[in-house]
C-alpha cells in the first residue's frame, strides 16, 4: 500500500524538504539518474493567484535531490495551448529558481516526442518526460471548468505537445487523462494545495488550505484530493479510469495518512463553490480545449452576465451553421463569433455586452 505524507503550513521550500525527507524520496532515484521536475504552470499566473506551483517547491526539490547527491536536475513544463511557457515560467518565478540553482528548464511545447501505446490508442508524449530517471509531478489541486477538479494526473498533460492536448479535448479528456496517467505512470507526487483555486484552473478565486502531501500513486493521490475537496467519484470519474487502466489505486484510507504536523486551525477543507456550472448552463460545449473554456468562462464571470442566449465553443462545433454567439475560430459558422485561438476572456466579455446579454 503507498502512503501518503501531509504537511500543514504556507513554506513551499520548507514543507516539500521535510516531506521528501519523510518518504526517504532519493531512494526513487536510480543510480547516476536524472529527477525531471513537473510543475503545474498552464498559463501566466503567480502562485498566489492558486494557478500554479510555488517556486518553492521547486527550491525544495532540488535542494533536497542536491543534498542527496542527484546532479543532473532539470525543470520541464509546457503551458496549455494559446499560452508561451517561457513568458509563463517568468511570471511563476521559476526563472529565478533555475538561475538560483543552475538547473535547466525545458520547454515541452518545443521537445521531441515519442509515440506511446495506450489504453485508448497510441498518445505522443515528450521525451523528455518519458526519459528521466525519475519523473516528478509536482501539480496543483484545483478546480477545473470541464474536470471539476485538476491534479496529479491531469498535471501529466503538460507533458504532451499541443497538437496532442487538443486530440486529448476531441476524444473528451476523461480517458485520455486517465490513458496517460498509466502511460506515464510517474514515481513521485508532490502536491501543493497552499492556496490552490478550487472553481478556475487558471486561478483568480484563490482558496488558503495551507497543506502539501506526496506519495508514489497518482491515481491514489488523486482519490485522496477529490475527497478533500468533497467530490464524489461521478463528479471526476478519470480517477476510477485510472485504476482500469493500470495507473494506481483508486482509493485511500486513513491508516495510509502520515501527518507530519498538524494543521493550526484545524484540517477542515473547504468546497467548491458551484460557480462554472452555473456561469455555463447555456452553452453547448462540443470538444473544446481547456484554454478557450476557461476564457468563456472566465469573460461570464467577470461581465457578470444573467440569462443569456445559447453560447457555442470547441472542436465539435468545426464546419456547422449556428445560431447564437460562438467562441473560438472552431465555431466561426455562428451567427455572431469571437475569433481566436483561443480568444481573450477580454475580448469574449467585450463581445458579451456589446451584444447587452444580462
Amino acid at each position: 500500500m503507498s502512503k501518503i505524507y501531509q504537511i500543514y503550513g504556507q513554506n513551499a521550500r520548507e514543507m516539500t524538504v521535510r516531506l521528501l525527507e519523510a518518504a526517504e524520496a532519493y531512494r526513487l532515484v536510480p543510480e547516476g539518474g536524472s529527477v525531471a521536475l513537473k510543475p503545474n504552470l498552464v498559463i501566466a499566473g503567480t502562485p498566489e493567484s492558486g494557478a500554479t506551483t510555488h517556486a518553492g517547491v521547486l527550491s525544495g526539490c532540488i535542494e533536497y535531490f542536491r543534498d542527496h547527491g542527484v546532479s543532473d536536475i532539470s525543470v520541464i513544463e509546457g503551458s496549455w495551448v494559446g499560452d508561451e511557457t517561457m513568458r509563463a515560467m517568468r511570471r511563476a518565478g521559476y526563472d529565478k529558481v533555475c538561475e538560483h540553482y543552475g538547473v535547466p528548464f525545458f520547454d515541452l511545447k518545443k521537445d521531441k516526442t515519442r509515440t506511446v501505446k495506450t489504453a485508448v490508442g497510441p498518445i505522443d508524449i515528450c521525451c523528455r518526460a518519458l526519459d528521466a530517471g525519475l519523473l516528478v509531478d509536482l501539480p496543483v489541486l484545483k478546480g477545473h471548468c470541464q474536470t471539476v477538479m485538476t491534479c496529479a494526473m491531469k498535471n501529466l498533460k503538460g507533458c504532451l505537445p499541443d497538437r496532442e492536448k487538443r486530440h486529448f479535448h476531441a476524444m473528451g479528456l476523461q480517458k485520455p487523462i486517465a490513458a496517460l496517467a498509466a502511460a506515464l505512470k510517474p514515481r513521485l507526487i508532490v502536491v501543493d494545495s497552499i492556496c490552490g483555486d478550487l472553481d478556475f484552473e487558471e486561478g483568480g478565486t484563490p482558496v488558503q488550505t495551507n497543506r502539501m502531501y506526496l506519495g508514489t500513486d497518482a491515481v491514489q493521490l488523486d482519490a485522496y484530493g477529490r475527497s478533500l475537496m468533497g467530490l464524489t467519484a461521478e463528479d471526476v470519474p478519470y480517477i476510477e479510469l485510472g485504476e482500469q487502466y493500470g495507473g494506481g489505486r483508486a482509493s485511500w484510507h486513513a491508516e495510509d495518512i502520515a501527518e507530519l504536523n498538524q494543521p493550526s486551525d484545524g484540517a477542515t477543507y473547504p468546497r467548491p463553490r458551484g460557480t462554472v456550472a452555473g456561469l455555463t448552463r447555456n452553452v453547448k460545449e462540443n470538444m473544446a480545449c481547456s484554454a478557450c473554456y476557461a476564457a468563456l468562462v472566465r469573460a461570464l464571470h467577470s461581465s457578470r452576465c444573467g440569462e443569456r442566449e445559447t453560447i457555442y465553443i470547441g472542436q465539435g462545433w468545426q464546419g456547422k451553421k449556428l445560431d447564437e454567439l460562438g467562441i473560438g475560430k472552431c465555431c466561426r459558422g455562428a451567427d455572431d463569433c469571437v475569433m481566436g485561438c483561443p480568444p481573450t476572456a477580454e475580448a469574449i466579455a467585450k463581445k458579451l455586452e456589446a451584444l447587452q446579454w444580462g
